[in-house]
This record gives structure tokens, C-alpha cells and sequence, in this order.
């Protein structure tokens, strides 16, 4: 999909200024501000980085709304905490035992696999193929490492706060389905990437 070069400068700053709103109105009364904090930090290093390296590479508009999604979705996880978001109806819904609200916030941070690969064709470090390889084991990376900040976070904290930060409620498995999560968000990704190829077309 080919946008016009006015739609291409626009659109990520249009999304960036939505997303501060909505930012700063999850960020009013949440229902922990301890956790609130902690899940606020990956959110904001995040935009950080996308805001001050706007002007040196541009994303396609894809890559953009694709990460913004786990920014929206995370931001969300931070105000309720994510295992007392209202999401009981899809929980009803499907029959599932827990709050699956994080399940799909990890399979979210999967989607920075696409702009990964993206930054890798364009500057051209390596073909396709190594693309795809490297941007979903760097995706599995980062889930495994921020499954180790949780746990260090819960340890440090001790009380509440962290374990409303782990969020396990109660699955013993639920770091490596985490894991699992941000994976298969990495290859759905993936496909998408190959099925759009954005770095043939620059713009997409």
C-alpha cells in the first residue's frame, strides 16, 4: 500500500499525539500507582526512542500502527492492572479460567518484529531471510528478558504491588506462555511483513 509522502509525515505524529492523551488520561487515579509506575516505564522508554529516532528513520505507517498497539494495550494493563482489567467478558466468553488481557498485550510486543525487519532491510544488514530469523529471536529475547525484570521486581517489592506486576494469577506456566505469546506475535508479524513487503515499496 502506497501512501503520499504528506501521509507518511503526518500519520505517526497524528497516532504519536492521540496516544499522549490517552496516556496522560490512564495516567490519572489508576487503581495501583506503584504498578502503575512500573508498567508506565517500558511504555514511555519505548515512545522515547520512537519520537527521537522519528526524524533520522521513518517506519512505514504499518509499522506504526502495529507498535502503537501493544503502547495503547500496555498503557491500558498499567491503569486497571492487568490482571483486574474489565475484560470478564471475553473470559466468560471463551470459557477461560484467568484474565487473558496480558496473553494479548505479549502478543503484541510480538508486532516490533515487523519494523525490526523493516530497519534491517532498509539499511540493508543482511537479505530477508535473515530479517525474519533475527526479528523474531529478538523479539523472544526481549520477552525472556523482561520476564527476568518481573521477577526481580516481585522479589524486590515483596507485597502486592508485586505480584499485581507479575500477574500469574496463580498459572505456574505463565511466564512461558508469556513467552509463547510474544513468539507467536513475532511470527504473525512476520507473515504480515512478507505478504505487505514494505521495504520494496519504502512506504507501506
Amino acid at each position: 500500500m502506497r501512501y503520499s509522502s504528506t501521509h507518511q509525515t503526518i500519520y505517526p505524529q497524528l497516532l504519536g499525539g492521540i496516544f499522549v492523551l490517552f496516556f496522560i488520561w490512564m495516567a490519572i487515579a489508576p487503581v495501583s500507582r506503584d504498578v502503575w509506575l512500573a508498567e508506565a516505564i517500558p511504555v514511555m522508554l519505548v515512545f522515547a526512542a520512537l519520537t527521537a529516532g522519528f526524524r533520522s528513520f521513518r517506519f512505514s505507517s504499518t509499522a506504526y500502527t502495529l507498535m502503537a498497539v501493544w503502547l495503547f494495550w500496555h498503557t491500558v494493563g498499567g491503569h486497571y492492572t492487568f490482571a483486574h482489567v474489565p475484560f470478564g467478558w471475553v473470559t466468560d466468553h471463551f470459557g477461560f479460567q484467568r484474565n487473558n488481557f496480558d496473553r494479548i498485550g505479549h502478543f503484541s510486543v510480538g508486532f516490533y518484529a515487523y519494523a525490526m525487519a523493516e530497519w534491517l532491510l532498509r539499511k540493508r544488514y543482511c537479505g530477508p531471510v535473515l530479517a525474519t530469523i533475527f526479528s523474531i529471536l529478538l523479539i523472544m529475547s526481549v520477552a525472556a528478558g523482561y520476564e527476568i525484570v518481573e521477577w526481580w521486581y516481585a522479589v524486590a517489592d515483596g507485597g502486592d504491588a508485586g505480584i499485581e506486576f507479575l500477574g500469574s494469577q496463580g498459572d505456574i506456566w505463565d511466564a512461558q506462555k508469556d513467552m509463547l505469546a510474544d513468539t507467536l506475535g513475532a511470527i504473525t508479524a512476520m507473515l504480515l511483513f512478507w505478504i505487505v513487503r514494505p521495504h520494496l515499496h519504502r512506504q507501506a
